[in-house]
């Protein structure tokens, strides 16, 4: 059996022993709670249908979210595995409550609870394990000489969960030199090379041109249908678009795709649910780390100058507020800025360009340390609190950063500016200045609560490695 399909089973009967064995553990703590547990007729009809559900579970994995047959991104994948393990839950507790059996709801809780980590942590484990054997790696050509494909070979290697291994890109005519610097093979393809570069039709094929190359599209959809190539993927060249929540749809008969577009942010439950989680999560991160913030408060005003630095930002709808950060800088920095503004034309340039200077003379010893780590940004969960600031959002700029924005300054006036986000995950200072607009732009185009919960797990590991930090 080929390893491709092979795998197939073994995810599937990994998420099968990792639901199930979580009714398992929950039983085995239970018992361990109350020694007669295992006395209590339900036990028995709670495993049965237990049972039936974790199988119905593994069907819904299977056939409608195609988990076993498709590649996704590890963040979207996670997402439809616990938005499934929950809709599962109340399914059976429905079952339970509707057939009036008799049922430990500690049993069930505990089951359900344990599944929220088992079956993702598993699910990940296996499929690192596969991607390390080489049995999950599919060889995946990608179609296309111009940027489009050049992006998309791009994406896929950052991706590493999708065990996707770029074996070269297939062009039918002159490439761009920007094809060459991937270090990946390329391939001056014809309708006849197709029989020999992927003999075995499981190779994945990435379409990636450009949008003046209709023509070519067509002829490369239409030898891959004829050479009965499956796996078979179209990245289109829709720079811009908001992609999340986007809905598919078609008109029969016609080569026309309707997209509809979701502006989730101008939705006034989407807004509620964000400034709810902002008000809960900064609450508890204030009475958790009141500790830390009063001890750097005072090793900062050992100098004599003030621990929290107030500078004027600007937020949504262009309004104008005092960002709170820990004073990381001396107390004359501004009248030391200028002065090195004038007389170093390097430092100038720097200064220019990001707004920023990566070995900055004005930052303290202790300021040093604060910015490593982001602890100079604590002061701004108040800034969160009273609803200046947003936990995640586009990154805060001063007024004077604003024409750099050109047309996508209306993005950013759309939502508040955050304590972290895209930028401070993708590389923070390391990234030129139009990535960053790019990344403020996409994050608001493309929100939800589970990107900004996404981005807050990712702002600890950033953090903690320093990624970018200065």
């Amino acid at each position: 059996m080929n390893k491709q399909i092979l795998c197939k089973y073994i995810l599937a009967m990994v998420d099968f022993i990792s639901l199930f064995s979580a009714a398992l553990l929950s039983l085995a703590y239970n018992h361990y709670v109350r020694s007669d547990f295992f006395e209590n007729n339900y036990v028995a009809e709670f495993f049965q249908t237990h049972f039936c559900i974790t199988f119905c579970a593994i069907i819904w994995y299977w056939l409608r979210l195609r988990h076993y047959t498709y590649r996704k991104p590890f963040w979207f994948e996670l997402k439809e595995i616990l938005r499934t393990i929950f809709i599962f839950a109340i399914i059976e507790l429905a079952i339970l409550a509707f057939s009036k059996l008799d049922f430990s709801r500690g049993l069930w809780l505990g089951t359900w609870f344990i599944s929220f980590t088992l079956v993702p942590l598993c699910r990940f484990l296996i499929k690192k394990y596969l991607i390390y054997t080489q049995w999950y790696i599919k060889d995946t050509f990608i179609i296309g000489a111009g940027q489009n494909a050049i992006d998309a070979y791009n994406a896929l290697k950052s991706e590493s969960y999708l065990g996707l291994n770029i074996k070269g890109f297939l062009v039918s005519e002159q490439h761009s030199s920007a094809l060459n610097n991937t270090g990946v093979p390329v391939y001056i393809a014809t309708d006849l090379f197709l029989l020999n570069i992927a003999p075995t039709k499981f190779e994945q094929i990435i379409i990636a041109l450009e949008e003046k190359e209709s023509e070519e599209l067509d002829f490369w959809i239409r030898a891959l249908a004829k050479h009965h190539y499956r796996y078979v993927s179209v990245i289109p060249n829709l720079r811009g678009l908001p992609l999340y929540s986007t809905d598919i749809s078609f008109l029969f008969s016609y080569d026309v795709l309707l997209l509809r577009i979701n502006n989730n942010l101008a939705k006034a439950s989407s807004r509620i649910i964000k400034r709810a989680m902002d008000i809960i999560l900064s609450s508890m991160l204030i009475l958790m780390l009141s500790p830390i913030a009063l001890w750097l408060a005072y090793v900062i005003k050992r100098d004599g100058g003030k621990a929290i630095f107030k500078h004027k930002r600007v937020g949504q709808n262009g309004q104008k507020f005092s960002c709170y950060k820990f004073r990381s800088m001396v107390v004359n920095s501004e009248e030391v800025l200028t002065s090195l503004l004038n007389t170093n034309s390097e430092i100038k340039a720097e200064w220019e360009k990001d707004f920023k200077l990566k070995n900055d003379p004005r930052i303290t010893k202790i300021g040093k340390f604060l910015r490593q780590y982001s602890l100079d940004e604590l002061p701004q969960l108040f800034n969160v609190l009273k609803g200046n600031m947003s936990l995640v959002g586009p990154r805060p700029i001063v007024e004077d950063e604003l024409v750099y924005y050109q047309n996508n300054v209306d993005y950013y006036f759309m939502a508040k500016p955050g304590m972290t986000g895209l930028w401070q995950i993708s590389g923070r200072n390391d990234i030129d200045y139009e990535k960053r607009i790019y990344f403020d732009s996409w994050y608001v185009k493309n929100w939800s609560l589970w990107n900004d919960i996404v981005i807050l797990l990712k702002t600890v590991n950033v953090v903690l490695k320093r990624h970018g930090a200065y």
